[in-house]
Order: structure tokens, then sequence, then C-alpha cells
């Protein structure tokens, strides 16, 4: 009677367990260079008035807000710049047919009319009633700037969440603490994340180092870091132009 051999059994999980740090170590990276795509290419650029004028000549106007600035909320490295909405306010913001959004300093419709004139029940014709004319309301939904927009904030938030779930379920990091690596993933335009991405999981060191990042190292760093980085950009706009680097 011949005896079979059993089969041999298949690996457990961990095969998967060793593949999940693979996907990460590129998944991360190529996210965040769609996110960064996207999400230059519909920051908004200050433009000027006659920009608006011939935006609005060539029919080019898709959605339109007037604003008094923006909404300075931007705690989270990849959230969206939201005009502050304020039907008095001296900013348009408006989106044109390619989904890139710009925005320029205009007169409000109060400064529009003469306080001397006579009285008058008719509005007055100005730029908000021009872009009346030719777009529809910022919150229209299906707008190709609105489109990206939204894309841009699920890739951020994509990259945040699979950061995070690595960072507190996954093996412990050698170059630093979990909370050192927290505060410094706060960074902006994701900056931390790419960090932890290339010290932990790209060129992550053979053992712990003696001089292990705490969370106070953390912090320090994150302040370091943030000014640094406001510093380049503004350096690198007054430089280059709004154009290449928006903000």
């Amino acid at each position: 009677m011949v005896e079979l051999s059993p089969a041999p059994s298949r690996p457990s999980g961990g095969r998967w367990r060793g593949l999940v740090p693979v996907a990460l170590r590129w998944a991360l990276p190529l996210l965040w260079v769609l996110w960064a795509s996207l999400a230059w290419w519909v920051a908004p650029r200050e433009a000027t008035e006659a920009q608006l004028d011939r935006d609005l000549a060539a029919g080019r106007v898709v959605t339109f807000q007037r604003a008094s600035g923006w909404v300075d909320d931007d705690a989270y490295w990849g959230s969206r710049p939201q005009p502050r909405y304020d039907t008095r306010g001296g900013m348009l913001a408006w989106s044109v047919p390619s989904g890139r959004i710009r925005y320029a300093f205009v007169e409000s419709p109060e400064a529009q009319v003469d306080p001397g004139g006579p009285e008058s029940t008719e509005q007055p014709e100005g730029s908000d009633a021009r872009l009346a004319a030719v777009a529809d309301p910022w919150q229209t939904s299906g707008a190709a700037a609105h489109r990206i927009a939204d894309a841009a904030g699920l890739l951020a938030g994509t990259v945040t969440l699979l950061w995070l779930v690595r960072l507190v379920g996954g093996a412990p990091p050698l170059v630093g603490t979990r909370w050192y690596w927290f505060w410094i993933g706060l960074l902006p335009l994701g900056v931390g994340v790419l960090a932890w991405s290339y010290r932990e999981m790209w060129r992550p060191p053979s053992r712990p180092p003696p001089d292990r990042g705490s969370g106070w190292r953390g912090v320090g760093w994150l302040l370091l870091a943030g000014l640094g980085i406001a510093a380049l950009v503004s350096a690198a706009r007054a430089l280059l132009g709004v154009a290449v680097v928006p903000g």
C-alpha cells in the first residue's frame, strides 16, 4: 500500500504581511505624486480684473463666488482652500473649463452704486451681473474644478489613512517613536509622510539608533521644518511667480 504524503500547506498570512510593506513603499509616494499634481492644478491663482473680463468675453467662466478672502483653517496638509463667502466681499473667485481656479479683487456691488445719484430699483450692471449671465453658482456640482479638487482631497485622505494605519498598527518604527513620526507627519504638503516613508520603509536602519527620536523631538521638528517649508515656498513663489507656485 502506497502512502501519499500530505500536500504542503500553504503559507499562512505571513506572505501577505510581507507584501503589505512592499505595497505601501510604492503606493504612498505614487499617491502623493498624484495628489500634488491635482492640487497644484486647481490651486487658486491670483489674476486681474482684466483676466476676468477676458474669461467673461470668451465664455470661459464656469463657476464663481464672491468672497472676503480665504478661510484660514488649513491645519490638515491636504485641505482644500475655501473662499470665505460674502455677498459684499471685494474678491471674486471663478473657475474655467480646464479646471483652473482664479481669483481677483474687484469692486463689490454696493461700491458700484453712485451714492450721490438718483435712487433706482434696478440692480447695478457690474461684474456680478455679467458673471451671472454666463456662469452657474460656485456650488454647482459637476464642474471640472470641483471634480479635480475632490479627487485631490480623496487622494490626500487615502495617503493619510494608509500612513496612520501603518504607523499605529504596524511594526514599531526604528528611527523614532510613533509619537515622533505622528508629529512629523503633520508637516505641510505631506512632506512628513514622505519623510516617514523614506526613513522607515525605503532606507530603514538595521537597528534603532541610540538617539531615537522622541515625541518632543517630533514637535520641535514640526515647528522648525514647518517654518522652513513656508519660507521655501514663499521664496519660490517670489522667484518663479504664482503661475508656477500658487498660493
